[in-house]
């Protein structure tokens, strides 16, 4: 890795990294700041819930609102979250590497003592760190909100709420390398930003349109958000280490293609 690249790489980024993560922590308390209220409101918003058609609550993680962390993954782990961090990964995964070759920058890069393999080690490096960032602030933010707003009156399972959060950074690690992938194949900005985005979303939409019909379920086994399900984390009804050993390969695998192919790909002048 080039240390003196991924130290700039993230003063450069780290105004939008922390953007994000308090955006994404502010989020959370409010979320927690909600739950007391509609605790006191839990059976009536579970009949109406349960009044929908079974498909709209499975497509938006509604499985009722019994216990604080089952609100926390319907309204925010189960939608808002992964929005955001998709838009992360596509725009930064494009800005690390197709921007700078697309504006040149990339072959000042590789001008200097350094090569292609260490350039593409270090702002995948980059890329993780803000990924990782981003849960760490909202993972802290949701133990901060959990002590200041539930303050022992609601329980809070902290092992089901580490696991949403592992399972998420997993998640984004995996799309993280699919984007980066892409990235790293193109020379346009825009072209990578597009073929980046209609995968990711084109990932979230088979997984979310699944939900809707059991007709049509098998087409979210065509999309890594399906080893994604916090609902059934926090029921307790998912095994945790296979969907985050498929996503870690995935994501390895994904980001080790991106270096090696990247390494031997001719570059514009």
């Amino acid at each position: 890795m080039n240390v003196t690249l991924y130290k700039q790489m993230i003063k450069v980024n780290m105004k939008s990294f922390m953007n994000y993560a308090f955006g994404s922590a502010f989020y959370i308390l409010l979320m927690f700041w909600l739950y007391p209220s509609i605790a006191q409101n839990t059976k009536a918003i579970d009949e109406l819930i349960q009044s929908m058609p079974e498909g709209v609550g499975k497509a938006f993680g509604l499985n009722g609102f019994d216990s604080a962390e089952a609100f926390i993954s319907g309204e925010y782990y189960g939608l808002i979250l992964i929005l955001i961090l998709s838009i992360v990964c596509v725009q930064l995964s494009t800005q690390l590497m197709a921007r700078l070759v697309d504006q040149g920058s990339m072959a000042y890069l590789l001008s200097t003592p350094t090569t292609r393999g260490k350039v593409a080690f270090t702002q995948v490096s980059v890329l993780t760190t803000g990924l990782f960032l981003i849960i760490a602030v909202t993972t802290i933010a949701g133990f901060v909100g959990s002590a200041w707003f539930l303050s022992g009156t609601y329980e809070f399972d902290t092992s089901k709420f580490m696991q949403m959060n592992a399972v998420v950074f997993l998640l984004f690690f995996a799309v993280g390398g699919i984007t980066f992938l892409v990235s790293s194949l193109c020379n346009d900005e825009k072209k990578a930003l597009s073929i980046s985005g209609f995968i990711t979303f084109g990932f979230f939409s088979l997984d979310l349109l699944g939900k809707f019909s059991e007709k049509i379920e098998w087409i979210r086994k065509l999309s890594i958000f399906s080893l994604y399900q916090p609902g059934e984390i926090v029921n307790g009804n998912v095994d945790f280490a296979t969907p985050s050993s498929i996503l870690s390969i995935v994501g390895i695998v994904s980001f080790g293609l991106a270096i090696l192919l990247f390494r031997k790909r001719d570059l514009p002048l």
